[in-house]
């Protein structure tokens, strides 16, 4: 089944970007090789710092036009509630290395991923293809 994703990536002085992709990190590579000129690129957005995983490409859309809807300081809580230190949670990936992964349900019926014992909304979890 296909997977879709909605992540937000951060540059390094705290832009944000929320997208929407069928592979996770393709689209980290391109933001960091700056592959399309526009936004990203722009403003060095280069950094992973969250997302979610759905197999409804649907869901993924409706949650991506949620999240641009929001303002700076609610992204920020979504992005702190599971990576509250801002990490690139996609450090490694492209090296060779996928990060841990846990799955869990959570109440949109997007599947969140994190490596915290309480309830998270999204995190660390391995590539798609």
């Amino acid at each position: 089944m296909k997977q879709y994703y909605v992540y937000i990536m951060a540059s390094y002085r705290g832009t944000l970007y929320t997208g929407v992709t069928n592979n996770v990190l393709r689209r980290v590579y391109e933001h960091r090789q700056k592959v399309t000129p526009g936004f990203t690129s722009k403003y060095n957005v280069s950094k992973l710092v969250y997302y979610e995983e759905t197999d409804d490409i649907l869901a993924a859309i409706a949650r991506e036009k949620q999240i641009k809807g929001w303002l700076r300081r609610k992204k920020a809580a979504l992005i702190e509630s599971m990576n509250p230190y801002w990490k690139d949670l996609a450090e490694g990936w492209l090296e060779g290395s996928p990060p841990p992964q846990t799955l869990r349900p959570d109440e949109s019926g997007l599947r969140v991923t994190g490596e915290a014992e309480q309830p998270v909304r999204a995190g660390p979890a391995s590539p798609g293809n």
